[in-house]
């Protein structure tokens, strides 16, 4: 069953998630990225709260119109590290499918915003997927396959399954990894036919759910059980956002729950420089002030990895340590994995 959804800024509005008065001010944001959110999403606003955390991140907002310098369509760099259409090849021993371009709810933060959710309902062909998996077969360095895109659980249990039969081919390929917000933004596509179809694989499958708030994880639990019952462990990786998380409490409560669900917080992203999420935009000082009292209250268990994506491709690294130097004119050093040094910009 496909998830209702909430498609544009008319929907908000006529859906009480949106004052009228915004409606021409938000019209140019809706052309420039996409919006959409299901009732799920929806109903976990509260839009009488003006600050809401969930609202945040999913309503649009006009100052996603202001773009800083800095900022870039690519903030990761996975442009650089795309052998072929729909690969990113990175990390020596992993890589990223990007299997179709399109969410069930689209975060107004999202890294990819610039091409994500632009062509509703786009995949990646037949043609260039076979292209792909042809690079993943011939690279037995190759360990671990990273499904990404957009949300690849919403593509069909078919689909899935025939990715999974071509994965199951090439033997030096021992993981496969899979990213989504689906277990909160749309419970519904956590079915059997699609697990049983990752599982078809034979290799070590993981899922990672995308989750930066405690509320959100009222929608996720039945999902999140369904996934972790199947025989696929569950990690989480959470977003440091400015009104939404950037709070200890809020964080500490997001990690104990999650591990109260059997979900491994895995990795807490600093923000990248994507266009128009400047509003969203921690400091490195405050993130690492943030991180230091979360550290003080929870377990090895509960407690994620902060890391930052150098921009342009360079790979992550550890904030709270000794990668991330401050300098004299507040902008940062950042030296990545192979010791090459970088310079990041003073946020503001």
């Amino acid at each position: 069953m496909k998830p209702r959804m909430l498609r544009s800024v008319d929907d908000l509005v006529a859906a009480g998630l949106l004052a009228t008065e915004r409606t021409n001010a938000l019209r140019a944001v809706e052309q420039r990225y996409s919006v959409a959110l299901t009732e799920e999403i929806a109903a976990l606003i509260d839009p009488s709260d003006p600050a809401d955390p969930i609202a945040r991140q999913f309503i649009p907002n006009e100052r996603e119109l202001e773009t800083r310098p800095y900022e870039r369509a690519d903030p990761i760099g996975d442009d650089a590290y795309s052998p072929m259409e729909g690969l990113v090849h990175r990390y020596p021993d992993r890589v990223l499918l990007k299997l179709l371009s399109v969410c069930p709810a689209y975060c107004r933060f999202c890294f990819r915003r610039e091409s994500i959710g632009r062509a509703e309902g786009s995949a990646l062909s037949q043609e260039a997927l076979e292209a792909a998996l042809a690079y993943v077969a011939d690279h037995p360095e190759i360990f671990e396959v990273i499904l990404t895109g957009g949300d690849p659980l919403m593509l069909s249990a078919r689909r899935l399954r025939a990715l999974a039969e071509r994965l199951a081919l090439i033997p030096h390929v021992r993981v496969l990894r899979v990213h989504t917000r689906a277990p909160i933004a749309a419970p519904q596509l956590i079915t059997r036919d699609r697990l049983d179809a990752l599982r078809a694989s034979g290799k070590a499958v993981y899922a990672v759910l995308h989750a930066n708030h405690w509320r959100e994880l009222t929608n996720a639990q039945a999902a999140v059980a369904r996934i972790l019952d199947a025989g696929v462990p569950m990690l989480a990786q959470t977003v440091l956002l400015a009104g939404v998380n950037d709070d200890a409490d809020v964080l500490e409560r997001l990690m104990r729950n999650l591990v109260a669900m059997r979900v491994k917080p895995y990795y807490l992203h600093h923000p990248d420089l994507a266009p128009g999420t400047g509003h969203f935009r921690v400091t490195i000082d405050d993130g690492r002030r943030l991180y230091a009292e979360i550290a003080r209250r929870l377990s090895g268990l509960a407690l994620p990895a902060y890391m930052l994506d150098i921009p342009g491709g360079f790979g992550k690294v550890p904030v709270a340590g000794p990668h991330v130097v401050k300098e004299t004119n507040g902008a940062w050093r950042i030296v990545d994995r192979r010791g090459q040094t970088h310079g990041y910009p003073a946020v503001d």
